[in-house]
């Protein structure tokens, strides 16, 4: 199989290698369970050293892109089965790659997530929460704005849920929620929806909390429909995001 390796190379050469050998891997060029070409054949096509390509090559398979094998063909792993949490800074990168369902899957898990975390979290330390809160007021219309306030708010529930594992899981999604949150609050209807739910959440902590866990749960479903509502309307794919 030979690789479109057309356009300039503005990267490092490990990074170009890397960016090239992924996107033949996300296109499907190098469906799951496919053989690489050997390091001389691949070397050539990337225009890369060969040294280079064991580095890049070593690096995803690490991220189970792909797995080496000794004395035979490299495989391109199903990174859907196999895959870890490592891989979603990666994919945060190739978004016009990736199936329409990843995001609408995304926002699913956080909506199982978030809630329970943002309760625990509330509990634990209310007056940061209630420190962060009193600033939504300054938010604007600002798209940029809203998605940095929202975020941080999402990492206030995760670190202080007593699960050290969360906010790991939560930085993996740091990249592709930026460019998602630039997106989503250019639209008028969900800067409204957070901003009505930054009042009711600071106004629930104020009372004791007693509704938080419910309070982020709405949110996030309401914002997930808003979400489907978006793409709907505008016929826009994920690669947009």
């Amino acid at each position: 199989m030979k690789m479109d390796l057309n356009g300039e190379q503005p990267m490092k050469p490990q990074q170009f290698a890397e960016h090239k050998l992924l996107i033949t891997i996300l296109n499907n060029t190098f469906p799951p369970g496919t053989a690489l070409p050997n390091e001389r054949d691949l070397s050539e096509q990337l225009g890369v050293t060969r040294p280079t390509l064991r580095e890049t090559l070593q690096r995803l398979a690490r991220e189970k892109w792909i797995t080496i094998q000794q004395g035979k063909s490299t495989i391109v792993n199903d990174y859907w089965e196999e895959g870890g949490l490592g891989m979603l800074g990666t994919m945060a990168k190739y978004a016009e790659f990736l199936p329409e369902e990843f995001v609408p899957n995304l926002l699913d898990f956080r909506i199982h997530l978030l809630p329970p975390c943002a309760k625990i979290a509330v509990e634990n330390v209310p007056e940061k929460f209630l420190e962060h809160l009193r600033h939504a007021k300054e938010l604007g219309d600002d798209p940029e704005a809203f998605t940095k306030f929202d975020w941080t708010l999402q990492l206030l529930m995760l670190r202080n849920s007593n699960n050290m594992i969360y906010p790991l899981i939560q930085n993996d999604f740091s990249e592709i929620y930026q460019r998602l949150g630039n997106v989503y609050f250019r639209i008028d209807k969900a800067r409204k929806s957070s901003g009505k739910y930054f009042r009711k959440f600071e106004k629930d902590i104020q009372k004791g909390g007693k509704q938080v866990e419910t309070i982020v749960r709405d949110v996030m479903q309401e914002s997930r429909a808003i979400w489907m509502e978006l793409k709907a309307g505008m016929n826009m794919p994920d690669k947009d995001a």
